[in-house]
C-alpha cells in the first residue's frame, strides 16, 4: 500500500471537519502555501502577546505609578529563566507530537501529551517552590531597588504560585500546534489577552465590586484570563473532536514515561540552553551600550522594538518548519520534507526581505514614534542600517536548524549557536567597540548572523542531509 494511502485511512479516525484542517499530506495546495497560512496566526499570536503585555504595563505605569512598572519589570529577568526551561520542554514535545501525529499514532502522541502535561506540571511545581524560596535573594543579586522591593517580591509570588496553571497552558497550545494548527491556539489567545487587558484596571481601580490589588493587578489578571482561556479550550477540542482533547487516554498517561521523557529532554534540554545563552549575551551587549551613555541606550532600546517586528516572522518560520518537518519524517515523507525545507526558506526570505525592506525605507519615521532627541534619532538609525540586513541570514539558519531539529538533531545545532553568539558575536561588539566606537557594537550582530548560518549549513549539508531520520517514539 503506498504511504498516501496510508495516511489516508489512518484519517478516518478524525471527524469530518478536522481531516482537511490537519492532513498535509491530502492537502493539494502547494507547500508554502500551507505554510503560509500556518503562519498568519502564529505571527499575530506573537503580536497579540506583546500588545497584552504593552497594554498591561501602560495601565500600571499610568494609574499606579513608575515605582509600580519598575516592581514588575524588575521580576522579569527570573521569570524569563524559569520560562526558558519551559521553552525547551514546548520544543521537545512539539518535535515528538509532529512526528506521531505524521505518522498518524494517535495512541503514542496521546502518550506524548500525557507525559508532556505531567512534566510541565512537575516543572510548573518546582518552579513555585524554588521561585518563593529563592525569589527575594535572586532580587537582592540583581539589585533590586529596595523602594520598590516589596512590591516586586508581592507581584513575584502572585505569579510563582500560579506556574504550574500556566505551565499546562501553554505547553497545551504548543502541543496543539505540533499537528499543524495554529489557528486554535490564536482564538484563546484572543480572549486571554482580552480579558487580560480588561481585568488589568478593574483590579487596579476596584471596578465593578473588584478588590484593589495594586501592583498585583496584573498578574491576578493574567491569571484569571490563562484560567478561563484554558477551561474554554478543553471543552472546545472536545466538541470539535481534536485528537488532543482532554480525554480518559491522556489523563491515564499523566506520569513520568522514561523514554519519552528522555527524548523530549535531549531535544528540549539543549533549546532551553540556548534561549539562556542568548538572553546572557544580551545582557553583556547591553552592557558595552550603556558605557557610552543613555542616548545610545535609548537608541538601542528603540531598535529592539523595531527589530522584533522582524525577528518575530523569521523566529516563527523556523517552528513552522519545524513542525511540518517532523510530520513529514513520522509519516516517513522525504518527498514531502524537500518540499517543506525549500517553502520554508523562500518564505523566509520573501516575508522576512519584505519587511527589513519596508522597515529601511521608512527607518526615519519608524524609530520617530519612540524617539524625538535628534542626537539619540541618529544613533538609533546607524544601529539599524548597520544590523537589519543581518536578520535575513538569521532567518534562513532558524529555519535550518528547526528543519534538523524536527529530527532530534539538536545538539550540534545548539553548540552552533552558542558559538556564534558568545566566541563572535560578543567578542567582535567588544573589541570593535574599542576601535571605531558605538558602531562596532552593532557590528558584531550581523558577524555573528553570518558566522552561525554558515556552521549550521556546513553541518545540514554534509552530515544531516546524508543521514535516514525515523520517528524517535
Amino acid at each position: 500500500m503506498e504511504v498516501t494511502d496510508q495516511n489516508a485511512v489512518l484519517d478516518e479516525e478524525l471527524p469530518n471537519k478536522q481531516r482537511a484542517h490537519f492532513n498535509i499530506f491530502a492537502d493539494k495546495r502547494p507547500m508554502w502555501q500551507i505554510l503560509a497560512l500556518f503562519l498568519i496566526p502564529l505571527m499575530l499570536s506573537n503580536i497579540l502577546q506583546s500588545a497584552g503585555q504593552t497594554f498591561n504595563s501602560i495601565f500600571v505605569g499610568r494609574m499606579l505609578g513608575v515605582n509600580a512598572l519598575a516592581a514588575i519589570s524588575a521580576f522579569f529577568p527570573i521569570f524569563f529563566l524559569l520560562f526558558s526551561f519551559l521553552i525547551g520542554l514546548s520544543s521537545g514535545s512539539t518535535v515528538l507530537i509532529g512526528q506521531t501525529y505524521g505518522a498518524r499514532d494517535f495512541h503514542k502522541m496521546k502518550q506524548v501529551t500525557g507525559v508532556t502535561l505531567f512534566m510541565g506540571l512537575a516543572l510548573g511545581i518546582l518552579a513555585m517552590i524554588v521561585g518563593l524560596i529563592f525569589t527575594d535573594r535572586l532580587l537582592m543579586l540583581l539589585g533590586t531597588p529596595a523602594n520598590i522591593m516589596a512590591d516586586t517580591i508581592n507581584y513575584s509570588r502572585v505569579i510563582l504560585i500560579a506556574s504550574p496553571l500556566l505551565f499546562v497552558y501553554l505547553i497545551y497550545t504548543t502541543l496543539i500546534r505540533g499537528t499543524g494548527d495554529s489557528t486554535t491556539p490564536f482564538y484563546f489567545l484572543i480572549i486571554t489577552t482580552v480579558l487580560g487587558i480588561a481585568f488589568t484596571p478593574l483590579f487596579i481601580r476596584g471596578w465593578l465590586g473588584m478588590p484593589q490589588l495594586g501592583v498585583t493587578s496584573a498578574a491576578v489578571a493574567m491569571i484569571i484570563a490563562n484560567t478561563i482561556g484554558l477551561v474554554l479550550m478543553m471543552i472546545y477540542l472536545r466538541r470539535v473532536g481534536n485528537p488532543l482533547a482532554m480525554d480518559w487516554e491522556i489523563i491515564r498517561d499523566l506520569k513520568f514515561d522514561p523514554k519519552i521523557a528522555l527524548q523530549i529532554i535531549k531535544i528540549g534540554l539543549p533549546t532551553g540552553l540556548q534561549v539562556i545563552m542568548v538572553s546572557l549575551a544580551e545582557i553583556a551587549v547591553l552592557s558595552f551600550v550603556n558605557r557610552f551613555g543613555s542616548h545610545a541606550t535609548a537608541a538601542y532600546g528603540a531598535v529592539n522594538q523595531v527589530v522584533g517586528y522582524v525577528q518575530f516572522p523569521a523566529i516563527s518560520i523556523g517552528i513552522a518548519g519545524s513542525i511540518f518537518a517532523s510530520q513529514c519524517i513520522g509519516a516517513e515523507r522525504n518527498d514531502k520534507l524537500k518540499d517543506v525545507i525549500r517553502s520554508a526558506v523562500g518564505l523566509q526570505y520573501a516575508i522576512v526581505g519584505t519587511l527589513v525592506a519596508l522597515c529601511y525605507i521608512f527607518a526615519w519615521n519608524i524609530l520617530g514614534w519612540f524617539l524625538t532627541d535628534a542626537d539619540t534619532l541618529n544613533k538609533a538609525h546607524g544601529l539599524l542600517m548597520i544590523t537589519l540586513w543581518g536578520y535575513l541570514l538569521f532567518g534562513n539558519s532558524a529555519v535550518i536548524s528547526g528543519i534538523m531539529r524536527a529530527s532530534g538533531a539538536v545538539l550540534w545545532p545548539t553548540l552552533n549557536g552558542i558559538f556564534a553568539i558568545w566566541a563572535i558575536e560578543v567578542p567582535v561588539a567588544y573589541i570593535l567597540m574599542q576601535k571605531i566606537g558605538l558602531n562596532g557594537i552593532w557590528i558584531g550582530y550581523p558577524v555573528s548572523f553570518a558566522v552561525v548560518l554558515m556552521l549550521q549549513f556546513t553541518y545540514y549539508t554534509f552530515f544531516w542531509k546524508k543521514r535516514t531520520h525515523k520517528r524517535l517514539v
